[in-house]
């Protein structure tokens, strides 16, 4: 069987996959390749200007050189690495090779070709991967796809703000609302889980085997290797990584600050969840009408059926992106003593697990585009729901003093249909100033929405 879109194991390679292009060279197996050779160069170049007389600094030449090895790095150079690894059985070696096998006829770098990879352990390379990796699906991908979501339900918010809405709570008929206000709700909630993704410090370490610089001291036991190790890390790209120094680590970087991502992640998808569900509802209850697009079919057998699959498909990738993110934020600050290897297959998938959080980012984003309100739909609700003034109708009275306002209200309305002229006959009977009691008859459940409207719109 050849690979293709319909034999992929996953369908994030498979049905997919074009939904997830921008996300696949950052976190695929080559994404990780990519960046392994981009922190050997940065390593390879930065031991050139340590000042050791054994490796004199590079000519500008052979920097150039080094720093197009990262530049355009391609699919074959990936495809020639995992030939090597082929004879290793490692991953990491056989990137090392592959830069070695560049050096070939020019000889300022065969003879400086040791210095790759040197004092390295496995994971200094692997786990500031990791953090270019995460650092760019972060702000290329997940966070301008929740920007995305942000913008398009503060535009709602602020559309219809003056849109009254019935409100539910526990499934019942409540105080009523706004359509924008319930956006408004989620844009203020997003915006907050969106800072708490992009607030995370992305951490590296490169200090050998155990985290002792043991290798490094060896070579030259006089220079200040953790100084240098935080200068290449904490340098701006190209030359250094860009990233948040970590100065105790055992071999493996231990993963706290990929919990805080994930679980930061996790916790916006939660919200999204939340959303998904509520507009289902909506949909259910004939808010919102969805737009039909020619061709598309509903149900294989009834045919009238336009179903709210956007965000069903959303909240299903959701739940799994959750459910990969919470095992990985539990999962990878645990390792063995100075070092065991099941956080390498595991941090195989994070891909996977931002990859289902981007599909249905990109699912709601579709939903919410189709999304029409319907104003007669939600005007009717409300037409229908005059109990909801028993609480503005019994906060005036305890005011003035009435005795058993809310009793009196729970007697006249709890399980009875309430009409306009049912409730404007009970207030019509109140000992209230004449002022209150207009004011109350004037009253309906679509004018009864507080401060709704103004919400909505300050976001």
């Amino acid at each position: 069987m050849t690979f293709s879109a319909i034999s992929a194991l996953s369908p994030l390679d498979g049905r997919y996959a074009p939904k997830l292009a921008a996300l696949r060279p950052l976190t695929s197996e080559l994404g990780y390749m990519h960046r392994r050779v981009q922190v050997e160069v940065a390593w390879f170049i930065a031991l050139s200007d340590a000042g050791f007389a054994e490796f004199k600094p590079l000519t500008p030449g052979a920097r150039t050189y080094l720093l197009g090895l990262v530049k355009n790095f391609s699919e074959a150079d990936g495809e020639a690495i995992k030939t090597i690894e082929k004879t290793t059985n490692h991953d990491v070696k056989a990137v090392e090779y592959w830069i070695k096998s560049k050096f070939e006829a020019r000889p300022e770098l065969e003879k400086a070709g040791e210095f790759v990879h040197f004092a390295c352990t496995s994971e200094d390379i692997n786990n500031t991967s990791h953090g270019l990796q995460l650092r760019s699906a972060r702000d290329v991908v997940v966070l301008p796809a929740l920007d995305k979501i942000v913008l398009k339900l503060r535009d709602m918010a602020h559309a219809y703000a003056d849109v009254p809405m019935l409100s539910r709570t526990h499934g019942q008929t409540a105080s009523p609302t706004t359509v924008g206000k319930e956006m408004a709700n989620v844009v203020v909630r997003l915006q907050a889980a969106c800072e708490r993704i992009a607030a995370v410090k992305i951490l590296a370490k490169m200090n050998g085997a155990v985290g002792n610089y043991n290798a490094h001291l060896s070579a030259w036991p006089d220079f200040d290797w953790e100084a240098f190790s935080r200068k290449v890390i904490e340098t701006h790209e190209p030359l250094g990584l860009g990233l948040t120094f970590q100065p105790y680590s055992i071999q493996i970087e231990p993963h706290d600050y990929m919990a805080e991502l994930f679980d930061a992640v996790a916790r916006t998808n939660t919200i999204l969840i939340d959303l998904s569900r509520d507009i289902w509802g909506y949909v259910s209850l004939g808010y919102f009408k969805q737009r039909l697009k020619d061709g598309e079919v509903g149900s294989s057998t009834m045919p009238h059926k336009v179903n709210p699959i956007d965000f069903e498909n959303a909240e299903g990738n959701l739940g799994l992106a959750n459910a990969m993110l919470r095992h990985l934020s539990e999962k990878l600050p645990i390792s063995r003593w100075q070092r065991d290897l099941t956080d390498s297959t595991v941090l195989r998938n994070m891909g996977v697990a931002l990859g289902y959080a981007v599909l249905a980012y990109s699912s709601l984003m579709t939903g919410l585009n189709k999304l029409e309100i319907n104003e007669t739909a939600i005007a009717e609700d409300l037409d229908a729901s005059w109990e909801v003034l028993a609480e503005p109708i019994q906060t005036v009275m305890r005011r003035f003093g009435l005795p058993q306002p809310y009793e009196q209200l729970k007697k006249f309305t709890r399980g009875e249909a309430m009409t306009k002229e049912l409730m404007q006959g009970f207030i019509a009977g109140l000992a209230i100033p004449q002022e209150e009691k207009d004011r109350l008859l004037a009253m309906t459940p679509g004018s009864y929405t507080g401060k709704a409207s103004e919400l909505a719109k300050r976001v």
